[in-house]
């Protein structure tokens, strides 16, 4: 009998919402911008609309459960938010509790990135693996990680905090209070960063009467050979493979996924990634350890927690 649970991720930028079948399938979807207040009422109540939306557009469907993916730290034994960079508005707050008035099901929420990595070993590229490390290049750096096919939260719930492994002691500052994450360099805020860092030296770049180009910008100079574009995607790719090397050697996982909008420039940086991991790892892990793009896009953070969804009303 197929199982239908309502899906949320929540992100600085957006809310996505989706009914979702016990096979995976996504019977209708709605996407609407976080709301600009970033305030916790209107944040809430943004989820509990959106959910609504949903149910009304699948009318006579059971629901069994609700899950939320949320880009924070968490408690996640107590249920509550620690801490959430982009949200700061939510934190210590129990977001399955303030969600239960509304819906008569059972709710249940996690960590965005930790959600991805169950998306993508349910439905995606880690499926069949039974050790994998998720990480997704966006605004920031976020990671999950599935360990004997279970995600792994760590005692307090923050495993899985790749983004601010640090790569360059007295690096860039990071929104963390440390310097040196793997974030400030790896991530579209990395991008950023490596460009000031660079920009002196490159006199004839595309980019050379840009302040701050976007990661779109950085890419297609890239793409059209420009110097400057190319060494900040090198060294991107560098740090990234610093921090992989490190995880590789701690977690000897089956397979790393790197997923997140960022990953879009797949092809600029990910050699230089393998080439740091050779020169790091220890041999037979790396050997071992596959590195592949995620397959799920968007939809990787939905659908892993409407699996922890399903999975918790059994």
């Amino acid at each position: 009998m197929n199982t239908t649970v309502l899906a949320a991720d929540l992100g600085g930028t957006n809310l996505r919402m989706a009914v979702v079948s016990s096979d995976g399938g996504i019977l209708h979807r709605v996407r609407k911008k976080t709301p600009e207040s970033r305030s916790r009422d209107d944040i809430v109540a943004a989820i509990r609309n959106s959910a609504s939306e949903c149910m009304e557009a699948v009318q006579g469907t059971e629901i069994a459960a609700m899950g939320v993916a949320v880009p924070a730290t968490m408690d996640f034994n107590g249920g509550i938010l620690k801490n959430s960079p982009q949200l700061p508005s939510l934190n210590g707050l129990n977001l399955a509790e303030a969600l239960k008035a509304d819906f008569d099901f059972p709710m249940v929420t996690d960590n965005d990135a930790t959600s991805a990595a169950v998306g993508e070993h349910w439905l995606g590229a880690t499926s069949g693996f039974e050790n994998s490390i998720c990480i997704t290049l966006g605004t920031g750096v976020g990671g999950g990680l599935i360990i004997h096919n279970e995600p792994y939260r760590g005692n307090s719930g923050t495993a899985g905090e790749i983004g601010h492994v640090c790569v360059e002691p007295g690096g860039f500052p990071c929104g963390c209070g440390s310097c040196g994450c793997v974030e400030q360099y790896a991530s579209a805020i990395g991008i950023g960063n490596l460009f000031l860092q660079l920009k002196d030296g490159y006199c004839d770049s595309l980019l050379k009467d840009f302040e701050r180009p976007t990661p779109l910008d950085v890419f297609e100079a890239a793409n059209s050979s420009d110097a400057l574009a190319l060494e900040v995607f090198r060294m991107f790719g560098m740090y990234l493979g610093i921090a992989l090397a490190g995880l590789i050697n701690v977690l000897n996982p089956d397979v790393i996924v790197i997923g997140g909008g960022v990953s879009a420039a797949w092809e600029l940086f990910i050699g230089h990634a393998r080439s740091e991991i050779q020169k790091r790892a220890f041999r037979e892990p790396a050997e071992h350890a596959k590195l592949v793009r995620a397959k799920l896009g968007d939809d990787a953070g939905i659908l892993g927690v409407a699996r922890l969804a399903l999975l918790a009303r059994k």
